[in-house]
């Protein structure tokens, strides 16, 4: 069975983000997918520093000078048959914290390394507050993941509205993710 990274980020681990993505896990592994969690509120990721008059190492050599969890989390996700993108909203945009993280992989990415174009790719914006900003929220996330030349194969809202008929169907939508992964995707894209 392929291997799916699930990465995320939220500061509730108790709140609606972590319940999306639990229930996304629970399908993948029920549909016997390796899944890797990586919790980007646990890592020690920093900003981008713009080095080198604006592209320092990621343009030549796509690698980061900067010493923290995120060479260990890019080497995960290139090594990956899939990957989950949950984030709670904040302002219509991801969390700050994965914004640190998003920049710092597009750079390396895009411009040089091209180890996650392909992948097949699920992105989930989680939103408590009034939900209106989970489709910019994740608008924002497939721009940068075009970028990268993933593919996005579905886009998931879930906000404090619809969570009560979301949430069980999450279970189900892991299930066919890690299946079609395994099976492939019938989709032109």
């Amino acid at each position: 069975m392929k291997k799916v990274a699930v990465i995320w980020s939220s500061p509730n681990v108790d709140g609606l983000t972590a319940s999306a993505k639990n229930q996304f896990l629970s399908g993948l592994e029920e549909a016997g997918a390796q899944v890797e969690e990586i919790h980007l509120n646990k890592k020690k990721i920093e900003h981008c520093r713009a080095c080198g008059n604006g592209w320092g190492t990621c343009n030549k050599t796509g690698s980061c000078v900067i010493a923290d969890d995120f060479s260990e989390i890019y080497k995960t996700l290139a090594e990956v048959d899939g990957i989950v993108w949950i984030s709670a909203v904040y302002w219509s945009d991801m969390t700050e914290c994965f914004k640190a993280f998003f920049d710092r992989l597009r750079r390396c990415d895009a411009t040089m390394n091209h180890a996650l174009a392909e992948k097949r790719c699920v992105i989930m914006g989680c939103a408590g507050g009034t939900g209106r900003g989970s489709l910019e929220c994740m608008t924002q996330f497939e721009r940068g993941l075009t970028h990268m030349g993933m593919r996005v194969y579905d886009r998931i809202s879930v906000v404090r509205y619809n969570k009560d008929y979301i949430l069980p169907m999450l279970k189900e939508a892991g299930k066919t993710y890690a299946e079609t992964l395994e099976t492939g995707f019938n989709m032109y894209y």
